[in-house]
């Protein structure tokens, strides 16, 4: 486990009940942050503060990031509570449906968007003002890196995944001077509930993908969490809008 200076940082994770929201949340406890995790399923949330409440102050909101209403509400009662905000980390996403182009349900498109897109924005207008204002703040988006390879069967996933690359390239330029910096990390296949249910959904596929791994393996969630804590510290001060892959070689351009 690596040491990042996060003492006293209030940090919220999306989808951190589980995978590497779960694994991230864990890592900025260690380190001394505060945390509070959301996530659309509270069973599993309460599961994750049971698990974290040694480490230190966490706390959880059933939020679904996809509604705009949802997150501002939330997003108040967060910054009512703890004074603002240091970091935000965007880990919440889903794969909604794999299928042809020209069969794709205008309903599905939408919800992919707006769980893995969309979200993104909600989350970013609810804190940016505050993080702005106190002249500091790290937000970390997640993309994927089907979005880079424009994964067949995917549209939607890759449409809206892509989209996150492009915000947090733009958003990242526009606030580089601000004390607020904005990145991404790009995971390929890694070893989440969310894996396990596309592996069910499509067999085959993920064996595919771990074929095309020079490591010939699975991310662990752990190893996602240690970009993203050093992404979410002060010892990430020269980069912006940059998008950092996690796939064991598969992606270095």
């Amino acid at each position: 486990m690596g040491r990042y200076d996060l003492e006293g940082k209030r940090a919220l994770v999306t989808g951190g009940g589980s995978g590497i929201g779960l694994a991230t949340a864990r890592l900025y406890l260690q380190n001394g942050a505060r945390v509070a995790i959301w996530g659309r399923n509270p069973d599993k949330l309460a599961s994750a503060v049971a698990e974290l409440s040694d480490l230190g102050e966490v706390t959880s909101a059933p939020v679904d990031v996809s509604d705009g209403e949802q997150v501002a509400a939330a997003a108040r009662a967060l910054l009512d509570d703890w004074g603002g905000l240091d970091i935000l980390f965007n880990c919440a996403g889903h794969s909604v449906a794999f299928g042809p182009f020209t069969t794709l349900d205008p309903g599905v498109w939408r919800q992919a968007i707006a769980i893995n897109l969309d979200s993104v924005y909600h989350t970013c207008q609810a804190f940016l003002p505050g993080m702005l204002e106190q002249g500091w703040g790290r937000i970390v988006n997640t993309t994927s890196q089907a979005a880079k390879d424009g994964s067949p069967l995917m549209a939607p996933y890759v449409a809206a995944k892509s989209g996150v690359i492009g915000l947090t390239k733009s958003l990242g330029r526009e606030l580089a001077t601000s004390g607020v910096l904005i990145n991404a990390v790009c995971p390929t296949v890694f070893e989440t509930p969310l894996s396990d249910e596309m592996s069910g959904r499509t067999p085959g596929a993920m064996e595919a993908a771990v074929k095309m791994i020079p490591m010939q393996r699975k991310g662990r969630p752990e190893e996602a969490a240690e970009l993203v804590a050093w992404l979410s510290s002060p010892a990430c001060s020269y980069n912006a809008g940059a998008v950092f892959d996690l796939s064991g070689g598969r992606a270095v351009y």
